[in-house]
């Protein structure tokens, strides 16, 4: 393999563009490995799993492209600085990096002093440095920014090729206003929302964007004084983008009435989505709303707390390419949001919907009781679904006799491709039950369990899942936290 040409070194080593243990093994192997290697990591060395407040040698290298004049003045000032090297350093690394993370790229500046003062000054210099030296910015993040880098001489030519950024909404507007005079061709904009009132800069440079395909917004708050509407001019801005738009994600911290309508309006103007993700409390529909709410291309479907019904209908207008639908039921602080009285009938009608509607899908929660009929629709669930790899299963107040059937109609009907089951309530089985499942689970993927019940970690139901982890059949069995297996 050490003889590879370069051409299909590169593309095996892109394939391993985020296993950074894997791709520094590679660095020892020789010089055109090295050679290979260097470029895919230094495209985005922020991105691996690494402190990088402790990272000397990362500080190192940035800090070597300094100028002297640059160094003397940084000296003065009493900048930790690497002593000037004798020869030039193997390659290019700046010259390699497409991506830009302020956080991180600060916690790397104050590793040179502690003053914050200072560090300003050094975290300029070196702004300035990566806008000199990298060809093009694919991706930026500027969360904890303090110089207008847009007023950097060679920041045009960089900032115009930016694809992805990632922000908050404490940034002051004329930062956004710089970046919107550059920027037109961002496709991934990810905000935190850290006010609540609007930012009119970063209004404008939504506004800005001729093709914002992914748009993730998350609250995140540090008090609770309102202001203004933080949504209303941001949401506005983006429904003008709807021809273009595909992944919608929104993360409220707490949604209130006017957010409702916000949402409800909204929705139905973007009827390319693949995405469609809205946290953080329940949101009504009316009947009409729901009709309204087509998304022929929807292949991941989560609003948090919807009915059933509600959930039914979206899926039943937009249904035939979902893959995932991450739907969650329980509020661990009320319990079931859904109404008792209902929940045998809607459920049914929830099943059914999946199986009739969702033929690609292959992550899914079921909220069902454990009677009869539930059960014959849920196996018809697993026989239509052939596509389908993980289950998430709240079955309420289920008991043995129904979790033995249960377990039948998965070794029965499961699609082959199935690898992963969480069991959300409180189902016990005893050995001899699970044995017999386990050994009827052959010839499939290596099966992996989430439980939230105790029961499992005995020893002996320890040596049971070691014996058939051991043989294969299962590749893990955890218990865990409901919150975890939820998520």
């Amino acid at each position: 393999m050490s003889k590879l040409n370069k051409d299909v070194l590169f593309l095996i080593f892109e394939e391993l563009k985020e296993d950074s243990k894997s791709l520094f093994s590679c660095l020892m192997v020789n010089r055109i490995w090295c050679e290979t290697v260097i470029p895919i990591l230094w495209k985005n060395p922020w991105c691996y799993n690494i402190n990088y407040h402790n990272k000397n040698s990362l500080y190192f290298v940035i800090t070597s492209y300094l100028s002297d004049d640059v160094r003397k003045s940084l000296i003065r000032k009493k900048i930790l600085l690497p002593p000037i090297l004798h020869q030039p350093i193997l390659f290019d690394y700046l010259s390699f990096c497409r991506n830009f993370d302020i956080d991180i790229l600060n916690a790397i500046i104050s590793i040179g002093n502690s003053d914050l003062h200072n560090q300003s000054f050094l975290q300029q210099e070196i702004y300035n440095l990566f806008m000199r030296k990298c060809p093009e910015l694919k991706y930026l993040n500027i969360s904890s920014i303090k110089h207008q880098i847009f007023y950097f001489p060679e920041a045009k030519a960089r900032l115009e090729s930016l694809c992805e950024l990632k922000c908050n909404t404490s940034i002051d507007s004329s930062y956004f206003y710089g970046l919107a005079s550059i920027c037109q061709n961002i496709q991934s904009l990810n905000i935190i929302n850290k006010i609540m009132k609007v930012n009119h800069g970063l209004v404008k440079l939504i506004e800005n964007q001729r093709n914002l395909k992914y748009f993730e917004l998350k609250d995140d708050f540090d008090d609770d004084d309102f202001v203004e509407d933080p949504y209303k001019e941001i949401f506005l801005a983006l429904s003008k983008k709807a021809d273009v738009l595909y992944h919608l994600i929104i993360s409220f911290q707490f949604i209130e009435h006017y957010e409702h309508k916000i949402i409800q309006n909204l929705l139905p103007k973007f009827r390319k989505l693949q995405t469609l993700i809205i946290y953080g409390g329940f949101i009504p529909f009316s009947k009409n709303q729901l009709k309204m709410l087509v998304h022929h291309k929807l292949e991941t479907f989560n609003i948090d707390y919807i009915s059933l019904n509600d959930a039914s209908t979206i899926i039943e207008n937009s249904g035939r390419n979902l893959k995932k639908i991450l739907l969650r039921y329980y509020d661990h602080e009320y319990g079931f949001l859904e109404n008792y009285n209902n929940i045998d009938e809607d459920s049914l009608n929830f099943i059914r919907k999946i199986y009739q509607n969702c033929p690609m899908i292959e992550y899914l929660p079921l909220l069902f009781s454990s009677s009869t009929e539930h059960f014959v629709e849920f196996e018809k669930l697993l026989k239509s679904c052939q596509n389908l790899k993980s289950l998430l299963l709240i079955i309420p107040n289920i008991n043995k006799e129904a979790g033995e059937k249960l377990l039948k109609i998965l070794i029965r009907s499961a699609p082959i491709n199935l690898s992963e089951i969480r069991f959300f309530e409180d189902f016990q089985l005893s050995l001899k039950n699970l044995e017999e499942f386990f050994k009827n689970w052959k010839d499939r993927p290596a099966l992996s369990i989430l439980t939230p019940v105790p029961l499992y970690n005995g020893e002996n139901y320890k040596r049971l899942i070691n014996k058939y982890k051991n043989n294969g059949i299962i590749k893990d069995f955890k218990c865990d936290f409901e919150i975890n297996i939820y998520y």
